[in-house]
């Protein structure tokens, strides 16, 4: 059963013209997937699968967000780190020795993160009477639902074989039908990377137990020998994990043995498939402390034993919409309609210039399923590739790098109305301040919380780097925690949530401007930080060196003028710390302001340096422009032109991810085509062959978005990269349509989320606006700002033209109440 929102019908009511229905939101392909980024994805946030669809040996490759290697006794800390903070800050600030600085700063970093691990593989060998050739195939990933679907025919008779991972009862089922009684014949088992053994469990029942390593080195670095250890040499072993497969037949026989699962000339089979892990928290020892994962795993069946397959599937579709229905997107097509290509195929042409809006509008859903399917109250925050790893040493450890790739994963979650989808990630900070109190005092005799580079499950929070090996130009950035804060902000300012501001969120960023007024320095009649980097990019200093660190980066001041701003404003809110806002208010009049280069672009380095390479995939310097709202054409219209500049000379190539946070610039910018332009280049078809971590991004037949390799924020940031072009809402202002670019000529979108506890849908034809209704959760002066003149039924003032040639309006807003907005 499809539910739809009454908004979503309304809208689409109110949009004339042939609009691509949410029906339409599908995944197709006619073959097998022949590598991990053709299979498709299903999670419940907390158990994930990539369904590969093969006929006679299908596999699921299975995850599990909290199984990870290690444990809190790999952060070490440097206890003689401290002692070199001094030196660095005399090579920087006395002698300009930007090498030397470098060289020193090693001094200060700890250990790495640990990995993000592969749970296991399901394989599914199905045998068949006279062959196996298959006609008639289809695999589909259904979005309205998320149901996963292969079907196929073999000498007449039809199987099917669909999949979901259902949240309500934690597990993943497989239901296997055929068109004719008796014919399914199988054999499952598991297999694991990990260390692992299998048993049978009863008739039906069949079980992996598992074992994680103690330590897992980098895939960049192998500083262990060997660089994956199972050894207990720190006092605690490795992370333990058991899956589990119980199967009901109608019809046939099912027996289980070492081997695995046997079914034979069965009418249907249901497979459940539970698991779990020992984790029992940040600051617990995995095995020693660590739950039952047994006892956890075993419960999962047993609460579903009596379970209908039709009884789990509604559970599953009702949770499922209830997030996912909330928002729909339909763009007008004016080509033919229900395209017979694939997925793959339909991507492929896409990526020579085809004109395809049904694709456009399938990518956004597929983002929003993803951030339900990888992230849930309670649960683990998405990493690098959101829930779905195969690589025992996945790229960059598949953990949390927070230089921009973890806050990028979130970027859509308030927006898309996923609030509850972000709640992990507050979790995350709040375990990372625990370790990053104790690291800004051991690392650096400071008060408050830094967090650095990345972190893991552990909430590692030290400058990563072996003691030493490290780049500082990544390891040694300090901005983590301050970048992490922004999401808390954020979330109070989408729903004016008073009790989580007191409770949550301002506690957390007070201690991350408690760091930053320790760590800043004075400098010229400025406040400055140093050491200090541009992450992941060089510069030449005076003498041609490559160098990385340097004094008051622009994405340091940018930072932390928009933390002490943030923190001022939640504590007038709270009525709270009105000297220490003083303190923050004094602090931030000093911060290094922004510099405008000889090439009229904002610059990176507190100096004009010139850039070592000018393309570099990080636009650091722009924080200021998205996420934060320190740069826009509307309020800070010179900063905004050297943003504009900026992102000319840094160029319209760059990863997945960079890609989808230029969508972000350009339509901050309010250039919806250019915005436009890299949406359509984030959806290069990209093949797995293509691992070349320096070449430019793109999309996978899958849709994963492609740095490459695989790395999940880029979707995440494309879909909010969507959303800015139709609604902003970081001024204090709801903006409609403010980059809708010259494709989109006509369409809708409905359940968006705006800043000021606002629900909105907006409708264009003709490249302008016709209709919205913003749906007030909270009393409040709302502003609307449009492009063109409209009114508001029920509100007798008129929208102002300002000097920019936008129609302004102001009213009072009332909880609960409804503004009918008409374009004129």
């Amino acid at each position: 059963m499809r539910i739809h929102t009454t908004l979503t019908a309304i809208f689409c009511i109110c949009c004339t013209g042939q609009l691509l229905a949410q029906d339409s939101l599908k995944l197709w392909y006619n073959k097998p997937a022949a590598a991990w980024t053709e299979a498709i994805p299903v999670g419940n946030g907390r158990l994930g699968g990539m369904v590969f669809g093969n006929v006679t040996d299908e596999l699921i490759q299975l995850n599990e967000s909290s199984l990870w290697s290690g444990g809190p006794y790999n952060d070490t800390p440097n206890t003689n780190a401290a002692k070199y903070l001094p030196l660095v800050r005399e090579a920087l600030l006395k002698e300009e020795n930007y090498t030397k600085a470098a060289d020193l700063l090693k001094h200060i970093q700890g250990a790495y993160t640990q990995s993000y691990l592969p749970m296991a593989d399901l394989h599914l060998q199905q045998t068949y009477t006279n062959g196996s050739e298959p006609s008639d195939y289809s695999r589909e990933l259904d979005l309205n639902n998320a149901l996963n679907t292969t079907a196929y025919s073999i000498n007449g008779v039809q199987y099917t074989r669909t999949v979901f991972t259902s949240a309500p009862a934690d597990i993943m089922v497989v239901r296997l039908t055929a068109s004719k009684k008796g014919v399914l014949n199988l054999m499952l088992n598991l297999t694991s990377q990990l260390h692992f053994t299998t048993k049978a469990n009863g008739t039906n029942e069949y079980i992996l137990q598992g074992k994680a390593p103690s330590n897992c080195d980098p895939n960049y670095a192998s500083v262990h020998n060997p660089p994956v250890d199972y050894n207990d040499a720190s006092g605690c072993a490795g992370m333990r994990f058991q899956v589990r497969v119980s199967a009901k037949c109608i019809g046939g026989s099912c027996t289980t043995d070492s081997t695995g699962i046997h079914v034979q000339n069965a009418d249907e089979v249901v497979l459940l498939l539970s698991a779990a892990t020992s984790f029992n928290g940040f600051d617990k020892c995995p095995d020693k402390d660590g739950k039952d994962e047994n006892k956890l795993a075993g419960d999962y069946l047993q609460k579903v034993a009596n379970s209908t397959y039709a009884n789990l599937l509604q559970q599953h579709e009702d949770y499922y919409h209830r997030y996912f229905n909330r928002v729909s997107f339909l763009l007008k097509d004016t080509s033919a309609s229900n395209r017979p290509k694939t997925t793959d195929e339909r991507l492929e042409a896409y990526s020579t210039g085809a004109y395809d809006p049904g694709l456009e509008q399938l990518y956004f859903q597929f983002g929003r399923y993803l951030l339900i399917s990888s992230s849930r109250k309670g649960g683990i925050a998405t990493n690098l590739q959101g829930l779905w790893n195969k690589e025992l040493r996945a790229p960059w450890s598949s953990n949390y790098t927070i230089n921009i790739n973890t806050e990028m994963n979130y970027w859509p979650a308030e927006v898309t109305n996923l609030s509850e989808m972000h709640e992990p990630a507050y979790e995350l900070v709040q375990h990372l301040a625990v370790k990053g109190r104790k690291v800004a005092n051991t690392y650096y005799n400071l008060p408050g919380v830094v967090a650095h580079h990345n972190t893991d499950i552990w909430a590692l929070a030290n400058p990563v780097g072996h003691y030493g090996q490290g780049d500082p130009v990544w390891a040694n950035w300090t901005m983590g925690f301050n970048w992490m804060c922004r999401d808390l902000w954020e979330h109070y300012l989408f729903t004016n949530d008073k009790q989580f501001l007191k409770d949550t969120a301002y506690p957390l960023m007070k201690a991350a401007a408690q760091f930053c007024s320790a760590w800043l320095v004075a400098w010229h009649g400025n406040l400055v930080t140093a050491p200090a980097v541009s992450p992941e990019n060089l510069f030449y200093d005076s003498a041609g060196n490559k160098c990385s660190v340097s004094i008051a980066t622009t994405m340091d001041m940018s930072i932390i003028r928009d933390l002490f701003s943030n923190c001022i404003a939640a504590a007038k809110i709270l009525n709270a710390d009105a000297t220490l806002s003083k303190e923050w208010s004094a602090q931030k009049a000093k911060l290094f302001p922004f510099q405008i280069g000889k090439r009229g672009n904002i610059q990176e380095w507190y100096k004009d340096f010139k850039e070592v390479e000018v393309n570099h995939r990080h636009v650091s310097h722009l924080y200021g422009l998205h996420p934060s709202n320190q740069i826009s054409p509307l309020q800070t219209p010179d900063l905004a032109t050297a943003a504009k500049r900026t992102l000319e000379i840094r160029g319209d190539e760059g990863t997945g991810w960079s890609l989808a946070w230029k969508i972000n610039f350009w339509a901050r910018l309010l250039d919806g085509d250019h915005a436009y332009k890299l949406f359509r280049n984030l959806l290069r078809l990209t093949r797995e062959t293509e691992t070349n971590y320096g070449a430019h991004g793109g999309a996978y037949p899958n849709l994963f978005d492609a740095h490459p390799p695989f790395q999940i924020d880029g979707n995440f940031g494309g879909i909010a990269g969507i959303t800015e072009m139709l609604l902003q809402s970081h001024l204090g202002e709801l903006h409609l349509l403010p980059a809708l670019p010259e494709a989109w000529q006509e369409g809708s979108i409905t359940g968006l989320r705006a800043r000021g506890n606002y629900t909105i849908n907006i409708s264009w034809k003709a490249h302008r606006l016709t209709n919205a209704v913003i749906e007030a959760g909270s009393n409040g002066e709302c502003i609307v700002r449009t492009s063109e003149p409209f009114t508001i039924q029920g509100i007798s003032s008129k929208p102002q033209q300002d000097d920019k040639g936008y129609y302004v309006l102001k009213f009072n807003a009332v909880a609960g109440k409804k503004y009918y907005l008409q374009g004129m």
